[in-house]
């Protein structure tokens, strides 16, 4: 009764469902993980942001790579902005998606070492290539609390690195690049700035991360496994629906090998009455 699950058809499609069924476990745990990545990450940043403020000092330090725990880790820097080397950083957006720029400035401690702050995003000019209109900086010594962030690589970021930019703009956020300019210690990593908030309208500054979405990786996880479940009971499904229409021919095909006998009966000779 079962001889059909033999056939070339039949073999091929029992491999086809053996392979999905594994394929899409695998499937729904790597939607698991990132949905756990994605919750240890809002742990993380709501941490770090609910910390209290430390001196960035405190840390990193020249040449330092800042760890991913320390990532969003609220800082505080006290010192005078370095306005001659400020840079700004292109294709960046603001909280609207509109392409712009971030505004990078030195800010120089007492003791004679730099650390990066991102003073936030300002739109384009009516020239790209030339540096755009940024508010001034806080005139001498000022306090700037933000969040800690690493270095941007190519690597991390998926940036390039372009050459033959006009001058005073970077593609990347890096502390080492900046201090080949500087011609000074820069700590490692740099602030994206919270406060103090600026007068006007720009820079504007980044917004706080998003630590409350965990985004729809769980339910695609156990999508994923329901349709493993529905694998096995599919192949069922086409079973039963096969047995039953080779059971329907069947009768179909005796049935009229019946009536084909009685069909095939020559009709008598009329009568001579007749």
């Amino acid at each position: 009764m079962y001889r059909f699950l033999l056939s070339r058809q039949w073999v091929i499609l029992t491999l086809l469902m053996l392979a999905l069924i594994p394929t899409m476990v695998e499937l729904g745990f790597w939607q698991l993980h990132r949905h756990e990545h994605r919750v240890a990450q809002n742990e993380l940043i709501s941490g770090n942001l609910r910390a209290k403020p430390l001196p960035v000092g405190d840390i990193t330090s020249p040449g330092h790579d800042v760890p991913r725990a320390d990532y969003w880790r609220r800082v505080t820097a006290t010192g005078t902005y370095d306005t001659a080397h400020e840079v700004v950083v292109r294709r960046r957006t603001d909280a609207d998606d509109q392409v712009g720029f971030h505004v990078l400035t030195p800010l120089v401690m007492d003791d004679g070492r730099a650390v990066l702050v991102n003073r936030g995003w300002v739109p384009f000019g009516a020239d790209q290539q030339a540096f755009p209109e940024i508010p001034a900086v806080p005139k001498g010594e000022v306090t700037v609390t933000g969040r800690l962030k690493a270095d941007e690589t190519t690597a991390g970021s998926g940036i390039k690195d372009l050459s033959g930019l006009p001058p005073r703009q970077v593609m990347l956020i890096n502390s080492e690049q900046q201090a080949k300019t500087l011609s000074r210690p820069v700590l490692g990593g740099y602030i994206e700035q919270t406060e103090p908030v600026p007068a006007g309208p720009k820079p504007q500054l980044v917004p706080e991360p998003d630590a409350d979405s965990i985004g729809p990786h769980m339910a695609y996880a156990v999508q994923w496994w329901l349709f493993t479940a529905a694998v096995p009971v599919g192949w069922v499904v086409l079973v039963r629906r096969e047995l039953r229409d080779r059971a329907q021919a069947a009768e179909s095909g005796g049935a009229g090998g019946t009536g084909g006998s009685g069909e095939g009966t020559p009709a008598e000779p009329a009568s001579a009455d007749a």
